[in-house]
C-alpha cells in the first residue's frame, strides 16, 4: 500500500519521536540516584564529617551509592558497636541494629554534638554482615571494619564527596602500601573541639603485613589518629582511598594507627546483601600540599 503524503510527514514524526523518547530513557537518571553534589565549599555533609551513632562520636571516611542510586556515607563498623573500646573482633562483638539513628554534626566537643546538619540510619555493618555469615576468618574479622549511613532524602542534597583540604578520591587503592608510602586523612574528633585547622593529617605507611591477606596498612601519622577520628578514610599519594582508620595501635608499634583495607571492606559488602557498591569520586581534585 502507498503512503499519502500526509501519511508519510505523520510517520516520520512517530519515528523521531520514538527515537528521542528512547534517547532520553538512555541518559535520564535512575530514581533515587542522586543526579548533582553540593558545592564542595557548601556542603554539610562529607568525608570528614562528624557523625554521632547513640551518643558515640566518630568521623565519615567517603561517600558510596549502590545500584539503585541510594547515598551512604561510611564510618568504621565499631562506632555503632556495643562492646567496650578494646573489642575489636567484629566476628564477637554486638553491633546496634540496622535502622538505628545516625545523626550529621558539625562544631562538636566533648560537652556537646554540636549543631545537626542532617541524618540518616544504618543501612550495613561489616560487624553484623560477619556475625550473620558465620564468619571466622581471624583476619576478616579483626579488620573488617565499615559500615555505611544511609543519608536521610531530604539530606542527599547537602552531600559532596570530596575530602576536605586534600580533595581526591581519586579511585580506591587496590595495589596496598609499601613501607615509608605518603598517606594523607582528615579526621574530626571532638577532642579537637571542631577545629578544623587541626585535621588534616599526613604521615608513613609502615608497609602491608603479609600475615593479614592484605587486610590492614599500619602507618603513623602526624599527629596520630585519636578517639573520635575513628572511621576517617586515608588515601594515598595519588588519591585513591586506601582505607578506614579502625584501632590505635598499642604493641609492637606504639601510637601508630591500623586502617582496614577499602578494596576487601567493599568486596565483602557487596557479597553480603549490599548491591552494586561503589566509591564516590570526589568532585575536587586531589592535592597533597603537605
Amino acid at each position: 500500500m502507498r503512503l499519502t503524503h500526509s501519511q508519510r510527514s505523520a510517520l516520520v514524526v512517530a519515528v523521531v519521536l520514538t527515537a528521542l523518547t528512547a534517547l532520553w530513557l538512555a541518559v535520564a537518571p535512575t530514581a533515587g540516584a542522586a543526579t548533582s553534589w553540593a558545592p564542595a565549599a557548601s556542603a554539610k555533609i562529607h568525608p570528614g564529617t562528624m557523625m554521632y551513632t547513640a551518643g558515640a562520636q566518630c568521623t565519615a571516611n567517603f561517600v558510596f551509592t549502590d545500584s539503585a542510586g541510594t547515598v551512604y556515607v561510611g564510618y568504621a563498623a565499631h562506632c555503632a558497636g556495643t562492646g567496650s573500646s578494646t573489642d575489636t573482633d567484629g566476628c564477637q562483638t554486638q553491633s546496634l541494629p540496622l535502622g538505628t539513628p545516625v545523626a550529621f554534626t558539625e562544631g562538636g566537643s566533648l560537652v556537646s554534638e554540636g549543631t545537626q546538619v542532617g541524618s540518616g540510619t544504618l543501612a550495613y555493618s561489616s560487624w553484623d554482615a560477619m556475625r550473620k555469615a558465620g564468619e571466622t576468618d581471624p583476619n576478616t574479622c579483626a579488620y573488617n571494619d565499615l559500615a555505611l549511613v544511609k543519608v536521610a532524602a531530604a539530606d542527599v542534597g547537602k552531600v559532596n564527596p570530596s575530602v576536605p583540604f586534600w580533595g581526591g578520591p581519586t579511585g580506591i587503592d587496590t595495589d596496598g602500601t609499601a613501607a615509608g608510602d605518603r598517606v594523607y586523612t582528615y579526621g574530626n574528633s571532638s577532642l579537637r573541639a571542631g577545629l578544623a585547622p587541626l585535621s588534616p593529617h599526613t604521615g608513613i605507611s609502615l608497609g602491608d603485613q603479609a600475615a593479614d591477606g592484605g587486610w590492614s596498612h599500619p602507618l603513623y601519622t602526624v599527629t596520630p589518629g585519636i578517639p573520635g577520628d575513628s572511621g576517617s578514610g586515608f588515601l594515598s599519594a595519588d588519591g585513591t582511598a586506601i582505607g578506614v582508620l579502625s584501632t590505635l595501635g598499642l604493641a609492637p608499634l606504639p601510637a601508630s594507627n591500623n586502617i582496614g583495607d577499602l578494596a576487601h571492606e567493599l568486596a565483602y559488602a557487596n557479597a553480603h546483601g549490599m548491591s552494586g557498591l561503589q566509591l564516590v569520586h570526589g568532585t575536587e581534585p586531589f592535592s597533597p600540599l603537605l
